[in-house]
């Protein structure tokens, strides 16, 4: 160690302890005052923070802008549905129009009428013309007679002896049934051939009983 290191540790000894301290604390305030960012980054900083918000807050208003916009189209597609339904029969019944226009002029005519015939021929258009109707809108009738009795498409409403047909085959159609589609929205109300067989059963059985009958009587 030299002269001169001997005289800086010296010094340095000699000095006070609150001396020591000062040093201490000002090389720490030292220290603290270059890990401190600079004002310019402190800038740049605050403008990202203020970019973010900015951000923020226009996704937000695009998002309340695009539940306001869904709301609306939801209101108006539940509106849009309504309206459907409750008008949905609208183009079946324009159709339907013409043929009561012919109605009415047949009917404004038949009082003057001297040809029945070309009054039945005018009547029968008018129905032509609403069948098609009906068949264009899937409407059909269902053809029964000579059919055997189906509880799918027809309605009994009795029997009937028929010679030379069989059992449970529809005689005649008392009401029209109808076909919408593939559903049956009417069933045909009709008449059906006995069962032979039944109606024997059904014969040995009024004999008997009018046997006990008798019977009863005479005791």
């Amino acid at each position: 160690m030299d002269s001169n290191d001997r005289k800086k540790k010296h010094m340095k000894d000699e000095k006070q302890p609150e001396e020591l301290k000062k040093e201490e604390t000002e090389e720490i305030k030292s220290d603290e005052r270059i890990s401190l960012p600079s004002e310019e980054e402190f800038s740049d900083e605050n403008k990202k923070l203020i970019e973010l918000e900015k951000q923020v807050a226009e996704l937000t208003d695009k998002f309340l802008r695009k539940a306001a916009e869904f709301e609306n189209y939801k209101r108006r597609t539940e509106n849009d549905q309504l309206n459907l339904i409750k008008y949905a029969a609208e183009s079946f019944i324009i159709k339907l129009l013409p043929v009561i226009d012919d109605f009415e002029r047949s009917l404004e005519h038949i009082d003057t009428a001297k040809n029945n015939d070309a009054l039945k021929e005018g009547i029968k258009l008018v129905y032509d013309k609403l069948i098609k109707v009906l068949d264009d809108q899937g409407v059909k009738k269902i053809e029964s007679v000579g059919k055997p009795f189906d509880v799918h498409y027809h309605e009994a409403l009795m029997q009937k002896k028929a010679d030379k047909v069989e059992p449970h085959t529809v005689l005649e159609e008392l009401e029209k049934g109808y076909l919408y589609k593939d559903r049956v929205i009417r069933h045909t109300k009709v008449i059906v051939s006995e069962d032979s067989s039944e109606e024997s059963v059904g014969t040995e059985k009024n004999e008997e009983e009018n046997i006990n009958k008798k019977n009863t009587n005479e005791e």
